[in-house]
């Protein structure tokens, strides 16, 4: 008997048809956490979960595609190109992915404003779609962003936020409703940094200072550039891209610092970064979390990072790391430092920062608030 001839009760159920919508597909944290999203939501037949970016193809999209995962990037490269973006959006969320032969999405997940800003235009186009959003920033800048967000927030089902400190942000800069707000964390594979958690030697006769992330005004990279200046035996390493480049390149030659700073790039993947370096310092003004920090915790790295909202989500103060004030060289110096020489602090606190990201921010249980979230039944 042909699948649509037979009893209703008899048939297949239909597999869910979930679309993860991002601004871009560049090297970045909210660009991992939907690639890792997409990569453990998908099981084809049953979840079937594709990604699509308003921008052009980025290296991350590279690495959806690897995974087996569908990847559409829109091609936005301004504002001015969003109408014809929104098109774009609006069928492919009805035909369901680049093929269009297996239905529509039944729900559209948007990561970061630019996104949520489209895909809430597209919701008023499709009512019959669910649409979640996604606030990754506690930055109060820019301000429109704020704006445009409490515009759009009243179309999404549901806001997802990844720590408490966004949620606060969430309702007091953008006015959704606490009630509407779902925090989930971002998570890690541990266990894909168990090689360099075995292997963690104690720092040599010169110390490795490692920053990764976005080169952006908000990551105050020039506070960990003076907080190292003039130390003897100190070598800081730079990992990551962005605007701020030329700036921090300045800052580098000001104070003579060429010999003992590398630039070294984007990295697609943070290991790279982590076998080098024996303390990661997150110099933030303002985070939404700091993926890295836990990235770093699960592989045997001891962290510094600024008491802001985000990174103390994540850090526990003399426990699983240190925190210390925002824009304080000499502060950050100090906990550098005695991080490094502290051999007693570190075999402490490197296990017990590995057990947080373990019980706290590890994928099993992350990705089951996901699956809760989106009403995905554990037979599915």
């Amino acid at each position: 008997m042909p699948a649509a001839e037979r009893p209703a009760s008899l048939r297949a159920p239909s597999p869910r048809r979930i679309l993860l919508l991002v601004t871009d597909l560049e090297l970045g944290g909210t660009p991992t956490v939907v690639r890792e999203l997409a990569n453990r939501l998908n099981e084809p037949g049953h979840v079937e979960v594709e990604v699509a970016c308003l921008g052009p193809w980025g290296p991350v999209a590279d690495l959806i595609r690897e995974a087996g995962v569908p990847v559409t990037a829109l091609g936005a490269t301004s504002v001015g190109a969003f109408p014809l973006t929104l098109a774009k959006l609006v069928r492919l969320i009805g035909r369901g992915g680049r093929g269009g032969a297996r239905g529509g999405f039944d729900t559209v997940f948007s990561f970061l404003v630019h996104a949520n800003v489209l895909a809430a235009v597209a919701a008023a186009l499709r009512p019959d779609v669910r649409f979640l959003q996604s606030v990754q920033t506690t930055q109060p800048n820019p301000r429109w962003h704020w704006w445009a967000q409490r515009l759009v927030s009243t179309l999404a089902d549901r806001v997802v936020v990844p720590s408490p400190s966004a949620a606060r942000v969430s309702v007091n800069r953008a006015g959704v409703p606490a009630s509407r707000i779902t925090v989930i964390p971002n998570a890690v594979d541990v266990g894909s940094f168990d090689a360099l958690y075995r292997v963690r030697r104690q720092p040599g006769p010169t110390l490795q200072v490692g920053f990764v992330g976005r080169l952006d005004p908000v990551k105050r990279i020039p506070d960990l550039l003076a907080a190292m200046a003039g130390l003897p035996n100190v070598h800081v390493h730079l990992f990551g891209d962005g605007a701020e480049r030329p700036h921090i390149e300045r800052v580098v030659n000001r104070l003579g610092m060429g010999s003992t700073v590398t630039l070294h790039g984007a990295v697609a993947r943070p290991h790279e970064a982590l076998r080098l370096i024996d303390v990661l310092v997150l110099p933030s003004a303002a985070e939404g979390f700091g993926l890295v920090l836990i990235e770093a915790m699960a592989a045997g790295v001891p962290v510094v990072g600024t008491n802001v909202p985000g990174i103390r989500d994540v850090i526990a103060d003399g426990r699983t790391g240190r925190l210390v004030g925002p824009g304080d060289p000499a502060a950050l110096r100090e906990a550098i430092l005695t991080t490094a020489l502290d051999e007693g602090w570190r075999r402490r606190v490197v296990p017990a920062a590995r057990a947080d990201v373990e019980q706290r921010f590890a994928w099993p249980n992350v990705l089951v608030q996901y699956r809760t979230l989106l009403g995905i039944r554990a037979d599915d």
